[in-house]
């Protein structure tokens, strides 16, 4: 690999790690602030960030408690689906 390239992808990740921790929404009420489908569509795509996150933080979830249901579920799965298959393409480079 190109050291350029590696270094985007390193500062990527930093960047990213910054939104993994959903803390602040915690002092929202589960009844007013309901995630849908791009709540779900989110959290599939910083999963990663997330699992990491949860080995340090008890404040930290994979997976938002105050959801809508289906609609969050189907976000969930193709940010989950999408960066796992993009994941997989550049690993079998």
């Amino acid at each position: 690999m190109k050291p350029t390239f590696i270094l985007i992808l390193i500062a990527t990740l930093v960047l990213l790690t910054g939104c993994a921790d959903n803390a602040a929404y915690t002092v929202l009420d589960p009844n007013v602030h309901v995630y849908g489908f791009w709540g779900g569509l989110w959290h599939g795509m910083i999963v990663t960030f997330d699992l990491i996150a949860m080995i340090f933080s008890d404040n930290v979830s994979v997976y938002a408690p105050s959801n809508n249901g289906g609609w969050y579920a189907f976000g969930f799965w193709l940010g989950l689906s999408g960066i796992l298959s993009g994941t997989g393409k550049a690993l079998s480079r």
